[in-house]
């Protein structure tokens, strides 16, 4: 991204918004706002708690982050996303948090588009270490690869 692009920009409306919200802050208010974001993260539905073993692990996060996705069967194959990160963990689950509002609920193609570095469109690799925003980089990865993977199960028959 260069230094005039806007920071929303090829990102769907919520995550845009939310991009444009943190560049907007300075870097201390960007962390104040990641940590309320964090506490935002839904918990997760019965079928998720308790089960880790049914959800992904990313490995590349400081701290366990566990994620699934599920994609519908409806004409837009809506895109349903679940993390579980623990509460000690603010900045993982603040990524969290950002990534479940600006994605759960899209259609799969929507999240599918979104740029690779979307992740450092929110003005915080200056507030974190680069070893946690990789953490988001793959948080993001994760969630495209589940959904192409979900998705095209989907178009063969299977489910989701």
């Amino acid at each position: 991204m260069t230094a005039t692009a806007e920071p929303g920009a090829g990102l769907p409306a919520a995550l845009a918004e939310l991009a444009e919200d943190f560049s907007a802050v300075t870097e201390r208010e960007r962390l104040q706002l990641l940590l309320e974001i964090s506490r935002e993260l839904p918990e997760l539905p019965e079928r998720y708690a308790g089960h880790l073993e049914s959800m992904e692990r990313v490995d590349e996060c400081q701290s366990p982050l566990f994620l699934a996705v599920e994609v519908g069967d409806d004409p837009d194959r809506t895109v349903r996303l679940f993390f579980d990160a623990p509460p000690e963990a603010p900045t993982t689950r603040g990524f969290a948090g950002i990534l479940h509002e600006g994605l759960d609920g899209l259609p799969a193609e929507d999240v599918l588009q979104v740029p690779d570095d979307a992740p450092y469109r929110f003005g915080l690799s200056a507030a974190v270490s680069p070893l946690r925003m990789r953490g988001m980089v793959a948080m993001l990865g994760r969630i495209k690869r589940q959904v192409r993977l979900r998705r095209d199960a989907l178009a063969a028959g299977g489910t989701a």
